[in-house]
């Protein structure tokens, strides 16, 4: 399972009609048992996913969770797209009016994502009915939108262009060093944690510097001492195609 990423169990919570992927990590047992592999690149071809799927022992499982009650869609990450609220097991668009930016906060926060960086009407498609029928009033501070406080609205469809589309900046920070563009990276899946990449190069650094906003890529250097925290792994690879960088964790030891 060790090419399981993000990405994959994002197709998962689709397919359950759960919202986003959250969070992913790898969870050993003491002993091995039998198990259904699933063939990380098959699911994300986009192949019926009992095709995807081959009987085996192991003692590593997958453990993900899904946003669950919100999502959002067409866009080009986890982290970004047009807003959606399920609610009563229906999946209802959200439109500008009632939305402002201590309700996107609430929502980046939701789906693991930084802080929102966009917030603007239709940016990721029309909206598509039905309709949330609330207005939100979130003080920023809940972790799940549902905690907010919410009054009706009579509100039965937008004006075009005013679908909530929302962009989430990346949960990703170089800390410990004499800037915010130097120091030890961390990526937030759930909590800040350190990164582990084999085979880590300045290619896959300069990726991460212009993710940033931190120019090129000058030093790199691999640190051996003990850390507080279990280390995130992430696929070099997956950093080099220029992926959203937590799309590319594939596991969290634990």
């Amino acid at each position: 399972m060790s090419d399981w990423t993000l990405k994959t169990s994002a197709i998962f919570c689709e397919h359950l009609d759960c919202g986003s992927a959250v969070s992913v990590e790898e969870r050993k047992e003491s002993a091995g048992r039998s198990v259904w592999m699933i063939n990380s690149d098959c699911a994300q071809s986009g192949a019926a996913l009992g095709e995807c799927v081959i009987s085996g022992s192991s003692s590593s499982i997958v453990d993900f969770t899904c946003s669950d009650s919100v999502r959002l869609l067409n866009g080009s990450s986890l982290c970004s797209g047009r807003l959606e609220v399920k609610s009563n097991q229906s999946w209802s668009s959200v439109c500008e009016a009632d939305f402002d930016q201590q309700d996107a906060e609430v929502v980046c926060r939701e789906l693991g994502c930084g802080p929102p960086s966009v917030l603007q009407g239709a940016l990721y498609g029309e909206v598509e009915a039905p309709v949330w029928s609330k207005v939100l009033h979130c003080g920023g501070h809940e972790s799940a939108l549902l905690d907010c406080r919410s009054s009706g609205s009579a509100r039965n469809s937008c004006s075009p262009g005013k679908a909530v589309g929302l962009t989430c900046s990346e949960s990703v920070r170089l800390m410990g060093g004499v800037s915010p563009c130097a120091g030890i990276l961390e990526v937030k899946l759930g909590d800040w944690k350190p990164v582990f990449v084999p085979n880590w190069s300045l290619k896959e650094a300069a990726v991460i510097c212009e993710h940033l906003g931190c120019g090129s890529a000058v030093s790199l250097r691999m640190i051996t001492k003990s850390l507080a925290r279990l280390p995130t792994r992430i696929k070099p690879e997956c950093v080099q195609s220029f992926c959203a960088v937590r799309e590319c964790v594939t596991s969290v030891y634990s």
